[in-house]
């Protein structure tokens, strides 16, 4: 089987858990390459003070990385594997606001870091809340 056939085999029916971690994926995908390919218009949005030194390729970095957790989730998802949503569960919930929030305290990109704080945990909960309800 090809690589492209591997990627686009999934389950006939994929419980809300998994479609709810694939469209998160699919969410992280669209942040990441806003982030990744126009990082001056986010800033923009965010209300962000002009970048500095080399902060736009920084935030280009984080764009590839948040693109590729996006992919990752969107695969994952397309498994059907309740182990990839509980582990996107645990990461969210634990590991995203305990980095983010000392960054944003401390000034950097706080309105963005603060978003990602508080979104990303939220959208943890409602896959919690899907892969509870799941049988």
């Amino acid at each position: 089987m090809s690589l492209v056939n591997t990627l686009m085999v999934r389950p006939t029916a994929l419980s809300k858990a998994s479609r709810y971690t694939v469209m998160n994926g699919v969410l992280y995908m669209a942040s990441g390459a806003a982030m990744l390919l126009m990082p001056d218009t986010l800033r923009s949005i965010y209300m962000e003070p002009a970048f500095v030194g080399r902060e736009e390729g920084l935030v280009r970095l984080v764009g590839m990385m948040l693109t590729i957790i996006g992919w990752f989730y969107f695969f994952g998802g397309r498994t059907g594997a309740r182990q990839i949503v509980a582990a996107s569960i645990i990461d969210r919930v634990i590991f995203v606001p305990a980095v983010l929030v000392p960054l944003a305290l401390i000034g950097v990109f706080p309105n963005l870091m603060f978003s990602f704080a508080v979104l990303d945990p939220l959208l943890a909960v409602g896959a919690w809340y899907l892969l509870s309800k799941d049988t």
